[in-house]
């Protein structure tokens, strides 16, 4: 009987699995993962869980009763030592397993502040993981300073937690403006704007010198010559693939475990998905760090593995909470050449365009924005930008052209 081994247990490694068994496989499955809980929802940790607004059971993507009713041998808290891809070989510790096929859905992990600068002292976190979110939860407490270190969504969407929650929160971007490289300067002004109405103190184009204490935090060096006294800092300056055991196995690593139109890496029995993982698009290797990358990829991945042969089209899509505002994202706006504003009540959308064709939108509060929008995008479609910024213009006209 053929036996199909999944290591990192996060939403594209439970995609494979269930799409494996979905698809009528009815060989051995083992999915590993290093934390001691079943795989769950990681978006809603920096956001609902955080705020309180989300239970621990709400997270898990599938109760854990399910895998022993699929068949599925769940091994968590389990870590991966090594990978023999001639001998067809996964260890743990000194337990051996062999595979006939296996997918590699490591993940990411966040870049740490160095320890030089005070990146290890006590009340120093970073946002990723379901411990990470409840290690720092008893640190929001009313009237806390909090230092928040980087301006994209995971630093924005915890801004807007402390906030909500009665904290004082500085957050420091480096860069000349928050969102700086996933977002157009319209929508930079729109979440700062955002944020300054909720008490933020906002400073962009300012980094962190270092953060003092003897163990813990208590104060941290600011670019600008400032220093601000602080009762806990969260760091978020984005995230690295995780590749570690992929390069052990010898895998080629090209902005990540490179793999191919297929969800292969350049070993014929080892696949990838998720955020670990780059695939060719556009004439390069891309990554795409969203829950609807790590599902889409990972059921072509557990496709192939089963012979289908299915290439791997993407159809970027993410969203962000932050206050009472919605985010979603259609599309990649990379290379956009005009930003088309529409405003509506209550509404806000940006419409990116590159050489006259729709290529994304960031939606706020704006859902059928966005659908319209992300149909358009996905089917290779545009939208005149004249009608667009014309918020009389009816949605489903452009729908039509």
């Amino acid at each position: 009987m053929s036996h199909f081994i999944v290591i990192g247990a996060g939403q594209a490694g439970q995609s494979i699995v269930t799409t494996l068994r979905g698809q009528g496989f009815e060989g051995e499955i083992t999915l590993i993962g290093e934390e001691s809980v079943p795989p769950y929802q990681r978006p809603p940790l920096s956001k609902a869980y955080l705020l309180g607004d989300m239970t621990l059971d709400r997270l898990f993507l599938r109760p854990e009763s399910y895998y022993a009713e699929a068949d599925i041998a769940l091994r968590i808290g389990a870590k991966v030592t090594g990978i023999d891809t001639a001998a067809k070989t996964v260890s743990i510790g000194d337990e051996i397993l062999s595979y006939d096929k296996l997918a590699l859905t490591t993940g990411s992990a966040p870049r740490l502040l160095p320890a030089s600068i005070g990146g290890a002292l006590g009340g120093v976190y970073t946002m990723r993981t379901l411990a990470d979110a409840d290690a720092i939860a008893p640190e929001f407490k009313e009237g806390a300073s909090v230092l928040i270190v980087g301006g994209g969504y995971i630093g924005l969407e915890a801004a807007a937690v402390a906030a909500k929650k009665g904290l004082k929160v500085t957050l420091v971007e480096m860069s000349d403006r928050i969102l700086q490289r996933v977002a157009s300067v319209e929508t930079s002004d729109y979440f700062r704007a955002l944020h300054l109405s909720h008490g933020v103190d906002l400073r962009e184009g300012i980094g962190l010198v270092k953060l003092n204490g003897d163990t813990r935090v208590k104060s941290a060096e600011l670019t600008d010559g400032s220093t601000l006294d602080v009762d806990f800092v969260i760091v978020g300056v984005g995230i690295t693939p995780a590749t570690e055991l992929a390069e052990m196995a010898g895998l080629t690593i090209e902005n990540g475990i490179k793999t191919d139109a297929y969800a292969c890496t350049s070993d014929p029995d080892v696949y990838s998905a998720g955020d670990c993982a780059s695939f060719p698009h556009a004439g390069r290797q891309v990554r795409l760090e969203s829950v609807g990358n790590a599902i889409d990829q990972a059921e072509v991945a557990a496709k192939n593995m089963l012979g289908q042969g299915v290439t791997y089209t993407p159809k970027p899509w993410f969203w962000s909470d932050q206050y009472d505002v919605k985010l979603q994202i259609a599309g990649l706006s990379t290379g956009h050449d005009n930003v088309v504003v529409r405003e509506g009540e209550g509404t806000h959308s940006h419409w990116y365009y590159k050489d006259g064709q729709l290529i994304a939108i960031d939606a706020m509060n704006d859902p059928r924005g966005y659908m319209v929008a992300k149909r358009l995008i996905e089917s290779g479609k545009t939208a005149d930008p004249e009608k667009v910024a014309d918020p009389a213009t009816d949605l489903k006209a452009l729908m039509r052209g």
